[in-house]
This record gives C-alpha cells, sequence and structure tokens, in this order.
C-alpha cells in the first residue's frame, strides 16, 4: 500500500504520516514542492523515532509517481465526490492520494479519473479533516478490508512493560 501526499505544507502532519505508514508497513511518496524542509525539527519530531522503517520516496511532480507506477491503481481523497472511502475495494498496490492541507489536490488530476475520488462523509457546514486524522482514517479501511497484512495481531500488555 502506497501514500501519496501532493505539495504537503505542514511538516507537523507529514511526520505523523509517516509514522503512521512506518506503523503499517506503508509507503510514503512525497510530491514536491514540500512546504518544508525534509530536516524540519517538526517534521523529525512529529514521526518519533519511527523514521527507520518507513520508506518515504520523495518525486520532482506527480507525474513521475504516475510513470513510476503505471499499472497500478491511483484513489485521490477529494471533498468534491460522492463516493464514500468505505466503497472503495482496496489491494495491496494501491496508491492513495492525498493532496495540500490548504487547497487539496489539483481540479484537473480529480477531473481526470472522477471514478477514482472518494470522500470521507463529514457534517455539510465543516470543509475538512486534518490531513493526517484523513490519512489515518482511509489507510485502516483498507488495511481493514486487506486484512492487516504485515501487522501484529497482539499488542504490548502493561505486564510486558515492566
Amino acid at each position: 500500500m502506497h501514500i501519496v501526499m501532493v505539495e504537503p505544507e505542514i511538516p507537523g502532519n507529514t511526520g505523523n504520516i509517516a509514522r503512521l505508514c512506518a506503523a503499517n508497513h506503508m509507503t510514503l511518496h512525497l510530491v514536491k514542492p514540500l512546504g518544508f524542509s525534509l530536516e524540519d525539527k517538526y517534521l523529525k519530531r512529529a514521526g518519533l523515532d519511527y523514521w527507520d522503517l518507513v520508506d518515504v520516496q520523495v518525486h520532482e511532480n506527480f507525474a513521475a509517481v504516475q510513470k513510476a507506477y503505471e499499472g497500478h491503481r491511483f484513489y485521490y481523497l477529494t471533498t468534491k465526490s460522492e463516493q464514500c472511502y468505505a466503497d472503495i475495494t482496496f489491494h495491496e498496490d494501491d496508491l492513495i492520494v492525498f493532496g495540500k492541507e490548504t487547497k487539496g489536490l489539483p481540479e484537473a488530476l480529480l477531473k481526470a479519473a472522477p471514478e477514482r475520488c472518494f470522500r470521507i462523509p463529514m457534517r455539510e457546514e465543516a470543509r475538512s479533516l486534518n490531513l493526517s486524522n484523513a490519512v489515518a482514517i482511509v489507510s485502516y479501511e483498507a488495511l481493514r478490508q486487506l486484512g492487516f497484512p504485515k501487522l501484529a495481531k497482539g499488542g504490548i500488555g502493561i505486564a510486558n512493560l515492566q
């Protein structure tokens, strides 16, 4: 599974998403221009000590991602779709694409593949969710559908921490 962030702007969101990708064996793709440096302290802090567990790939533009993953399915999160994320049938090699915090994904990209666009339902008066929350919601639905591949089936109990 791949998470693609097109032109992310907020380092804390990206760090949080990197941590999520690390914990779930997902590849994180960052599409330039980035709104921060990859050395940003807020990015590093949000990702904690998970950076060595995540495969982060940086791309010059979205066309480079499309070319590198030709033949794969791309899905696009947008508030402009009627289709719910829970109605998508995800596969392990899919790329789930998220736009920048302030503008979302480019309109031309969404119009080129309306059948691949989806949204997270929310009340009409709300503009959007925090980007890292949106990534978590959708990625865990995809993982649930796939049976949580390569993920631990048990957790660390309190007795194990002592």
